[in-house]
């Protein structure tokens, strides 16, 4: 039985995440950090506030003996320059880092990046450099085991909706079509998803950047 936190659970993959660790006997406790609440009460959830998440610190005493982090918080880069995207990602990512890998060297940490994202940090997209400057710095701190997760297209379930208007418009006209899509490589869910990062805990591999088609073998091992 784990104990896990969860950052992003007010948006549709951390809420897809959330779901599963709830429903799933493999998770004892999940420790939620938001913004603003999430409006849901479970047994297993404790809802931790914090309106600057760069102040991480302030929260360590709730922090102490985590098994994993599901890092699931990120925004878009559209009409930001590289510089405050860079502060909401980066800077904000790796206070989290430092501060639970400070607490806790021996956990899992995954980081929900993106398809494209670049490891090199040279490319000419900006949101790629940025993404893929956070995912080295997740991979390269030295906690038990790490993942960078890179959904393309993302499903979801379980009446999930998107925190972005003209996403949940897309989904509706694809609706028809999620039954076939989900067969493919390329495209996951928001259950599956939170069924990898589950057992990312109890199945280490080899490989640390997952796509869509690595995250859902990960989310069918048992």
């Amino acid at each position: 039985m784990k104990k896990v936190l969860i950052t992003g659970s007010t948006g549709m993959v951390g809420k897809g995440v959330l779901l599963e660790c709830i429903e799933s006997e493999k998770i004892e406790e999940i420790i939620l950090v938001n913004r603003k609440a999430i409006g849901m009460t479970h047994p297993k959830i404790k809802e931790l506030l914090l309106h600057d998440f760069t102040q991480i610190t302030a929260l360590e005493e709730f922090l102490i003996g985590i098994d994993a982090c599901f890092y699931c918080m990120g925004v878009s880069a559209l009409g930001m320059n590289e510089e405050i995207y860079t502060k909401i990602t980066y800077q904000t990512t790796k206070a989290f880092v430092d501060t639970l890998y400070s607490l806790n060297p021996n956990m899992v940490f995954n980081y929900v990046s993106g398809a494209g994202t670049d490891s090199t940090e040279i490319g000419n997209s900006m949101w790629a450099r940025v993404k893929g400057r956070t995912e080295n710095m997740v991979l390269l701190q030295g906690f038990k085991d790490a993942y960078a997760f890179r959904p393309g297209m993302i499903i979801p379930e379980k009446g999930i909706k998107s925190r972005t208007g003209w996403y949940n418009g897309v989904y509706f006209l694809m609706k028809p079509f999620f039954s076939m899509l989900k067969n493919r490589d390329s495209v996951t869910t928001t259950s599956r998803i939170g069924q990898a990062m589950i057992n990312s805990l109890f199945h280490q591999k080899h490989e640390k950047h997952l796509d869509a088609k690595a995250i859902n073998a990960l989310a069918r091992k048992k």
